[in-house]
């Protein structure tokens, strides 16, 4: 059945952002911790190497993050009597915790706060159109919060350890995100569905990032294939006609980094049937899957021994096998249809889309 309204946010979505905050807090930590360990060993290569990506991380997020509180300001369906402030803060104050590099610190406790006052201090105070209300901000909130985190671990992770559940999450909790804040849009199941999806997210991003690791040991050059895939994903999102943001350099960041996330896995970048596209980009995956460990055993044998080799290959082949089972599985049995319409590309009349709508019409898809 079609949802008629915004899902209510639950008390343990609540305490599950608890959760994600120390997980965020724990794979920064990770990844300063391995530029440590590279000083200290005196590979000033890799521990340059290391926070180059972990700064870069920080920065585009803070650009996007202090972006949208700024859309949010000048918002009028989200800030209706024109207040100089947003979530409580001034302009001037955005742009100071923005400097310091705790936007996404910032977001998560702001949505902790309000979440904490709407769920256990006036539920029984508000009406039902109050309740609803309060309830689709808080999801909303929770989507630009989810959106920052993808972005971000996509930029900056590599503490293996952590980067590909980290990696493969964001992508999940983003879309359940998103799914909730909308009300024409049904939601992710739990459960099941919820646990297929990241496993088709975590397998073939597995799979692909071990292929490259390969490639880069066979030649240095990879290095020059990746950024052709760079290129070609932000020259898709931008063919696509995605709109994201409300400036033109917002919108080219917008790109590129949607062109970082388009070389390890596959991402909607509008809300359209993109089966073609998606067929297209796990065989090119699977192509590459294939050729790394070939190369790795007829150019390089020297370089791993045959069981080290073995095992990479059967992870490479069983992830794609893994993530290809579960993708098809999920949609042909897990994915919610009945009920739902595709938002068009356009909207109606010449009224200019806000940030949010924007956002919303946009990676509707998985």
């Amino acid at each position: 059945m079609l949802q008629s309204e915004v899902q209510s946010y639950a008390k343990h979505r609540w305490l599950l952002t608890i959760a994600g905050l120390l997980f965020y807090v724990v794979d920064v930590l990770t990844d300063v911790l391995l530029a440590r360990r590279y000083f200290q060993q005196k590979d000033y290569l890799w521990t340059a190497l290391t926070l180059t990506f972990v700064l870069t991380g920080l920065l585009v997020t803070q650009i996007f993050s202090y972006s949208w509180y700024w859309d949010d300001i000048n918002d009028p369906l989200q800030n209706p009597n024109g207040e100089p402030k947003i979530s409580g803060m001034s302009r001037e104050a955005i742009a100071a915790l923005h400097l310091l590099g705790v936007g996404i610190f910032t977001r998560y406790v702001h949505l902790l706060r309000r979440g904490f006052r709407v769920l256990w201090r006036s539920s029984a105070s508000c009406t039902e159109d109050q309740r609803r209300v309060e309830h689709q901000r808080l999801f909303c909130l929770a989507t630009d919060l989810s959106m920052l985190k993808l972005f971000e671990a996509f930029l900056e992770n590599l503490s293996m350890s952590f980067s590909f559940l980290t990696v493969s999450w964001a992508l999940l909790d983003y879309r359940r995100c998103l799914r909730r804040s909308l009300p024409q849009i049904r939601e992710m199941p739990s459960g099941l569905p919820t646990f297929t999806y990241l496993l088709y997210k975590l397998s073939t991003i597995i799979s692909l990032i071990l292929s490259l690791a390969l490639l880069l040991l066979l030649s240095p050059f990879t290095s020059v294939f990746l950024t052709f895939l760079w290129l070609l994903g932000a020259l898709y999102t931008h063919l696509k006609g995605a709109k994201f943001c409300t400036s033109k350099g917002m919108e080219l960041l917008y790109q590129g980094v949607i062109g970082v996330i388009l070389t390890f896995t596959f991402f909607n970048v509008k809300g359209q049937n993109t089966r073609v596209e998606m067929v297209v980009y796990y065989v090119f995956h699977g192509v590459l899957n294939t050729l790394a460990p070939v190369l790795m055993a007829l150019l390089r044998p020297e370089m791993l021994t045959v069981s080290l080799l073995l095992a990479v290959s059967g992870i490479i082949f069983g992830g794609a096998v893994m993530g290809m089972v579960s993708i098809l599985l999920y949609y042909l049995r897990m994915h919610p249809r009945e009920g739902e319409r595709r938002v068009g590309d356009e909207v109606d009349g010449e009224e200019r889309e806000t940030r949010r709508e924007t956002r919303e019409r946009n990676f509707l898809q998985p």
